[in-house]
């Protein structure tokens, strides 16, 4: 057997019914449709009050295969040709190297923010472009606001302080330096369009700062999959502003990769120039040796072998020579170690190992030849290398002056014109139901944290007393009318129905020719009780039923005014006719509490209280005692003695087990032979399901009391 606790405990992991949720929801429909009017409010002015925000981007082409214009030098264009993959070119893009100079050159450290809030709201903002602006630096410490004034025809401005006191006054397109707070304010405005009367707030920012908030706003990317092709997009307040400093970004980075680029043939070219007098000098030399000779000699005639020795000889000086200077280029580079410098000086011995087999094979042929051979070999070969060099430095000095890179803009950034930003009917959309999202949670948490009873089942497993109806919420304001009681005059309404409901289901419980007093009490007060019995007892009395409805609350009476007499007054004057009591209907009638009592123990706990229900007990088919809450004070206890069935009346998710229970204790221990009892809820919230007893259930309501 499952203890009450278990009982609990399974009830809250029970999984949560959607629909039952929707209809709570609806229930509270007054409630969310408050949330749902302020979210109107606060989405209408938000979306208003965004600033619109233009969107505008660049395309730029890596050459990442290669510089095809330094492929077209040859050998020498070929040391300039450095591929660099996409993302290094993004991270060169997003660097401070080419970041810096755009936040220079297009004055991003300058900011006047227009701060009239109405002129925000209907979008009538005016701008101000600075040029130069510099503010003293005690001033910027002190955190104290320059502003600029319009005045006179949008083109003259004041600058004032926080005190509105002047400080100077401009015209547009001018530099102007005064004396502040032992500086000088400097300040050039570029161009300027509002209205006469809109202000301004200044502020120069940091560099860095500047630059940081540069970087946060650009997105840079590459089309496709080692496409080469970079997109740089950003947005802004002003639409030609985002296409000048996208342009700005792009013209920098292309124009830094240009000098990249020149700075290596400008490195190289150095190098080639420091060589050629050397080889220049060898050449001069090696003329004069071979003209001397033949000065001394004559003129002497190669023969076919000679010539083919010389000729291949050349050919290998000259390689040597080659690999000799691509070596000195590899080492300017890399380290002696690297496997390029390595493979070069593999393919020297080679070479030399040739030359000197060569050499060795020339030993054979006469000695003038051999001389002859010697000195036109030497003659050539530094004619070639001279050669070499001339022609590769005029094709390096062609490089740096053409400028050539390996990027270029591809689409140019151009203003747009509609903005990006704000979507104002998302922002809306989005305000509205956001507060009605708050709405509902809030609903719902006040709905989860309320401890009180709501299952019947849970309620009559723990107790073991059933409950024979759930009543609804009325509207609030609802008075209860004894006279006119909610019943008769809405027979129709969901309440009337329950209270049907509950009259038959407590029928087969009460009446009897002894049992006829029937005792309605609560847990604490503004449960509904008095409402409850009023209506119930009317309900019996238009079944045919002859009732009585005593207020039994003799403290705080409450259906008749203080000046109506009743059951005090027959308690104290010992009269039990019918001259206190009121007349309602022809089986109902109703007997007010009379006049207040501070302690009406006495008279309910005597004999004269036994002696009034023994005078109407035969009078009456059913005697309904509408008794104070027990826990207000003990007057219930002194009346239940005398009553033959207790119908406590609890409202819905309003009191704990714990509470309930301990209130059924004390009935129970008041006396000897506890009562038949009955629960009713009161003041239920429909979520959908009915209320009711047994056959007798309605649904659909949702007013409330």
């Amino acid at each position: 057997m499952n203890t009450p606790k278990k009982d609990k405990a399974n009830q809250s992991v029970e999984e949560i019914d959607i629909l039952e949720i929707l209809t709570y929801l609806k229930a509270k429909w007054k409630f969310l449709s408050l949330f749902l009017i302020l979210g109107v409010i606060a989405g209408g002015l938000v979306a208003m009050w965004m600033r619109p925000a233009f969107k505008s981007d660049i395309l730029l082409q890596v050459d990442i295969k290669g510089n095809k214009s330094a492929m077209a030098f040859g050998e020498m264009g070929a040391l300039l040709d450095v591929a660099t993959p996409s993302t290094a070119e993004i991270e060169l893009i997003r660097s401070r190297m080419v970041l810096s100079q755009v936040v220079e050159n297009e004055r991003l450290c300058f900011n006047a923010v227009p701060i009239n809030k109405l002129d925000r709201l209907i979008h009538k903002e005016g701008r101000l472009d600075l040029d130069t602006l510099k503010i003293p630096k005690a001033i910027v410490e002190a955190k104290m606001n320059v502003f600029a004034v319009v005045t006179k025809d949008s083109s003259d401005y004041d600058v004032v302080d926080e005190d509105g006191q002047v400080i100077l006054s401009g015209c547009v397109g001018e530099t102007y330096r005064h004396p502040l707070a032992g500086d000088s304010l400097v300040i050039t405005v570029g161009s300027l369009e509002a209205v006469v009367g809109q202000k301004f707030i200044l502020s120069a920012q940091d560099r860095q700062l500047a630059l940081a908030d540069l970087l946060k706003s650009l997105s840079v990317s590459e089309e496709g999959k080692n496409s080469g092709i970079i997109r740089v997009s950003m947005e802004h307040r002003y639409a030609d502003r985002v296409s000048e400093i996208l342009n700005s970004i792009g013209n920098t980075y292309v124009r830094q990769n240009v000098e990249m680029r020149s700075e290596e043939a400008k490195k190289t070219l150095a190098f080639l120039n420091e060589q050629l007098p050397g080889v220049k000098a060898k050449l001069d030399s090696a003329e004069q040796k071979l003209t001397a000779f033949r000065h001394t000699n004559g003129t002497i005639d190669l023969t076919g072998e000679t010539r083919v020795h010389l000729e291949k000889d050349v050919t290998l000086q000259q390689q040597l020579l080659e690999l000799e200077q691509k070596k000195q280029e590899a080492l300017r580079l890399f380290q002696a170690e690297h496997p390029t410098v390595r493979t070069i000086e593999q393919q020297q011995q080679k070479l030399r190992a040739e030359i000197a087999k060569q050499n060795r094979a020339a030993a054979s042929l006469p000695l003038v030849q051999q001389e002859v051979m010697s000195l036109q070999e030497e003659v050539e070969v530094n004619n070639k290398l001279y050669t070499n060099l001339l022609n590769n430095i005029q094709q390096l000095s062609v490089v740096q002056a053409g400028e050539v890179g390996n990027v270029r803009i591809v689409d140019h950034a151009f203003a747009p014109l509609k903005p990006s930003k704000p979507n104002r009917k998302l922002i809306f959309a989005g305000c509205v139901f956001a507060f009605l999202l708050l709405g509902c949670a809030i609903v719902l948490v006040r709905r989860m944290t309320k401890n009180g009873v709501t299952s019947s089942s849970e309620l009559e497993q723990t107790t073991g007393i059933g409950v024979y109806g759930k009543l609804p919420m009325l509207a609030k304001g609802t008075q209860n009318d004894v006279r006119n009681p909610f019943v008769k005059a809405n027979p129709d309404d969901p309440f009337a129905e329950g209270v049907r409901a509950l009259r038959t289901a407590l029928e087969f419980s009460i009446f009897s020719d002894t049992k006829k007093i029937l005792l309605v009490s609560g847990l604490v007060e503004s449960v509904g009780k008095s409402f409850v019995s009023t209506n119930l007892a009317a309900s019996f009395a238009m079944s045919g039923k002859k009732v009585l409805l005593v207020d039994m609350d003799l403290r705080r009476g409450h259906f008749f005014k203080q000046s109506q007499k009743g059951l005090c007054e027959m308690l104290k004057t010992e009269d039990y006719s019918d001259k206190y009591i009121v007349h309602v209907t022809d089986t109902f009638d109703v007997l007010g509490s009379g006049a207040r009592m501070v302690n009406p123990g006495d008279l309910l706990n005597g004999r004269r209280f036994v002696d009034f229900l023994n005078a109407y007990r035969d009078k009456y088919d059913l005697i309904v005692l509408d008794s104070p809450p027990i826990f207000q004070c003990s007057d219930a206890l002194l009346i239940e003695k005398h009553a033959d069935y207790l119908l406590c009346v609890l409202k819905h998710a309003a009191h704990s087990m714990d509470s309930i229970q301990e209130a059924i204790t004390t009935f129970d221990r008041s006396v000897e032979n506890p009562l038949q009892k009955a629960f009713v809820f009161n003041k239920c919230e429909s979520h959908g399901h009915g209320y009711g007893y047994g056959s007798y259930g309605y649904y659909g309501y949702s007013k409330k009391y």
